[in-house]
């Protein structure tokens, strides 16, 4: 199903080749294609059902097209993104226009398809999107669905041991004293449901509810633990086997860095996605380095956590912070540059791992 716009053209053709835009939204996909110059050619807008990207990917095939630009491929745009790529075209993410490209050609979906194909079209858009249809991103998947389980859980845990201070101090005095203790006992507390304008009656109730919720949630998030663990063993057995990576931060490392792991070319750039490459904070005669504060701030802490852990108990690192420190680096200092060289060594590990995937 496709709603055309007033302003489609006849193609001509063009040896410079044609370029394509596209602005993604949750209900409607704009479509632009430009000629080599940059003119305009053609405009659409289509449904984002599974007929309207397949809609797309045909009504673009008029062109000889180079590159097509693409809003959102991780979001509204991943399954038309997953449908170009399938017909070999090269699909570049775009990042929304900017303030001052907004200021000065206004805003409306035309005008972000045509920009997208304008990104495209110069070289402003370089970034490959992930590919999404392997095993990757369904860890992808399974991780989010465990994050929300462990916030909720969280949540859950935190307003248990909020409730059991206000409770009659009758029934407190049972309880416990940390979070988990008070959900244990309140799961076998028993109220009179005759009597719930009882205060001490709805405490029961509304406490075992509440533990119920953390059973519940517990039982959910070993059941993903497990699909993880099976999955991420499969994908990533050589970043698994380096000293203070889990599951968990295996999964993180894997979903940032994307199956296609070509597209991030070296170490560096992977320390950048990660927000982990140095930026030069000096000033005078004082000379130091501060953290890049962009990137994925989940690949940021996986790796912050996995140096913590070394420090625990893995001898290089410990011998690592004890030269460094004595060199006059604070241990704060100390610890970004350590991430950085992690991030070096992971990153070799993820290479190797998604590469032998993909030869399978």
């Amino acid at each position: 199903m496709t709603t055309p716009t007033p302003t489609e053209q006849q193609a001509q053709p063009n040896p410079g080749g044609f370029f394509a835009g596209v602005d993604t939204h949750k209900a409607t996909h704009q479509v632009a294609v430009i000629d080599h110059h940059g003119h305009l050619v053609a405009e659409r807008g289509f449904a984002t059902t599974a007929a309207g990207c397949e809609a797309i990917r045909s009504w673009l095939a008029q062109w000889p097209l180079s590159r097509v630009g693409v809003e959102q491929t991780g979001t509204y745009g991943a399954e038309l993104t997953r449908i170009l790529q399938a017909q070999s075209l090269q699909v570049l993410e775009v990042d929304r226009p900017d303030v001052w490209t907004r200021a000065r050609h206004g805003k409306s979906d035309p005008i972000d398809a045509t920009a997208a194909a304008q990104a495209a079209r110069t070289g402003r858009a370089v970034t490959i999107p992930k590919d999404t249809t392997g095993i990757i991103a369904a860890i992808a998947r399974l991780h989010s669905v465990r994050r929300s389980a462990v916030k909720a859980r969280a949540a859950a845990l935190t307003q248990i041991s909020a409730e059991a201070i206000t409770t009659p101090a009758a029934l407190r005095d049972r309880l416990g004293t940390t979070s988990r203790q008070i959900a244990t006992t309140a799961a076998r507390l028993r109220a009179d449901l005759t009597r719930l304008d009882d205060p001490v009656q709805a405490a029961k109730h509304g406490l075992r509810h509440l533990a119920r919720r953390i059973e519940a949630l517990d039982e959910e998030i070993a059941e993903l633990d497990r699909a993880l663990d099976t999955l991420v063993a499969k994908a990533a057995p050589r970043l698994l086997a380096r000293p203070g990576v889990g599951t968990a931060i295996a999964a993180q490392l894997l979903i940032t860095a994307g199956q296609n792991i070509d597209r991030i070319g070296t170490d560096a750039k992977f320390a950048r996605l990660a927000g982990i490459a140095p930026i030069p904070a000096s000033s005078g005669q004082t000379h130091r380095m501060r953290l890049h504060r962009g990137g994925d701030r989940a690949a940021n802490s996986a790796i912050h956590l996995v140096a913590i852990g070394r420090l625990r108990y893995h001898q290089p690192a410990i011998d690592y912070l004890a030269r460094r420190t004595t060199q006059g680096l604070s241990k704060k200092d100390t610890i970004r540059a350590m991430k950085r060289l992690i991030a070096r060594e992971l990153f070799g590990a993820l290479k190797a791992d998604l590469q032998a995937l993909d030869a399978i």
